[in-house]
């Protein structure tokens, strides 16, 4: 966006006025026990790189592979639960659904805390209790055990963990900041083959709970490398409210967090039938379903820093969420026609380039609607507890569909594919909200 010159005069001085208000009211470091944070002062105030900031990209890239990765593959624990339970495929949504929910929700504490200055502590306390239920739901037998442990409890440890990443990357990343976060995010890929191909390839090996206490190992190994890497920069600011109030006053912020909203209601529909769907229409084995969704997580890890690039160099991020939108709605209305081995791997790696890009373009699109980088945890938070109701009610809406169809797909397919079309419409309008009637701006 482009403003002008005394307008961004005048938002530096209230910017440098309201952080130094805020320092004073600061207690020492060495009364507190915690590092101090470096000050950031005005927009020039960025590494925009250097070995401290990129190691940061590379922390966060190992939070998101948990945080992101692991509800991403519950398509696997899908399958699983739908064959050794018999419950109805809706019923075993709810368990991946109110994970991703709470992992959602969670984010207006976890933003908050961590504009605050803590963002170190919750990534350690979400990494424990992420941990704890991991390894709890080994133990689990029965539907209301694996609810508590895999649904609940790493669904909030989860949340915790993942918000820290934004405002962490925001405060070392200006001009580069959509690529940053992309590869920041792009770690929902690298969990999402990790997590998915332990549970698969060894459950036949050494039994579902062995294997569920393995992928707890291969998360332990990530959170003590995580948070070696940790060293959060933005300024704390100890004071201020849980929730942003005067963000709802702002029109292209709440505009944007509509279309999100629908955005995110559909996308998990995708990650978690895309198995059964292969097996019930492609004749899929259930160990060759698993490799559509390896495929899909893999071509999902280069496609986010690809439209981070794009949105920094070309775009814009708002412009770049909007295009990969329609894209992952073009890619749902396509679905309809899939039904041979061949077409499905097809899907699989258009799925995972269109979905993960636009999500990549969400995460930068939302810090573009934030100027201060001290509320950036906050609004985020704020943002991610409003989708996390659209999450927790998307792949059970299409598993009711589904079943309601009696097992076919076209309902839910056509559903997608609308909410995610009317999700870029949404968008579009707050992006004329920004820049008004220009086309070819970058925004």
């Amino acid at each position: 966006m482009i403003f002008a010159k005394d307008k961004k005069l005048h938002h530096h001085a209230v910017t440098v006025t309201s952080l130094a208000h805020s320092q004073e009211s600061l207690p020492h470091s060495e009364e507190s026990g915690a590092p101090a944070a470096v000050a950031i002062v005005d927009d020039d105030d960025y590494p925009d790189g250097g070995s401290v900031a990129w190691r940061q990209v590379v922390a966060c890239h190992l939070i998101n592979a948990m945080a992101c990765g692991y509800g991403a593959a519950f398509g696997i624990y899908q399958l699983y639960y739908t064959e050794s339970l018999k419950l109805p495929s809706a019923q075993i949504s709810w368990i991946g659904s109110v994970q991703i929910f709470l992992n959602n929700v969670t984010c207006t504490v976890a933003g908050r805390l961590a504009d605050a200055g803590y963002a170190r502590e919750v990534v350690l306390g979400g990494s424990f209790v992420a941990l704890l239920g991991t390894f709890m739901t080994s133990l689990a037998t029965e539907y209301w055990q694996i609810f508590l442990a895999q649904g609940v409890c790493t669904g909030i440890g989860l949340g915790l963990m993942y918000m820290p990443t934004i405002t962490i990357i925001a405060s070392y990343f200006k001009k580069r900041r959509a690529l940053a976060l992309s590869l920041s995010t792009a770690g929902t890929g690298t969990g999402s083959i990790i997590f998915p191909a332990t549970v698969q390839y060894l459950i036949p090996q050494i039994g579902f709970p062995w294997t569920v206490r393995c992928a707890g190992f291969v998360a332990l190994f990530m959170v003590v490398f995580m948070n070696a890497l940790l060293k959060p920069r933005s300024l704390p600011q100890k004071t201020g409210p849980l929730v942003e109030w005067g963000a709802f006053k702002e029109p292209p912020y709440v505009i944007f967090i509509a279309g999100a909203f629908l955005f995110y209601w559909a996308l998990y529909f995708g990650f978690f039938y895309i198995n059964t769907y292969a097996i019930a229409v492609a004749s899929f084995t259930p160990t060759s379903a698993v490799s559509l969704l390896l495929i899909t997580n893999a071509v999902g890890i280069p496609a986010r820093p690809i439209i981070g690039w794009l949105a920094d160099t070309y775009l814009g991020p708002i412009n770049a969420f909007i295009i990969s939108s329609i894209g992952l709605a073009i890619t749902f209305f396509a679905w309809i026609a899939i039904d041979t081995h061949n077409t499905m791997y097809a899907f699989a790696i258009l799925f995972g380039f269109t979905n993960s890009a636009a999500q990549g373009g969400f995460a930068s699109a939302l810090a573009s609607l934030t100027k201060d980088p001290a509320k950036m945890g906050v609004r985020f938070g704020m943002c991610c507890t409003i989708i996390g109701f659209a999450t927790v009610a998307g792949p059970p809406t299409a598993g009711a569909i589904i079943d309601m169809c009696n097992g076919q797909y076209l309902g839910a397919q056509l559903w997608a594919g609308a909410v995610t079309l009317l999700a870029a419409a949404t968008l579009g309008l707050a992006r004329y909200w920004v820049s008004g009637a220009k086309f070819a701006v970058m925004v």
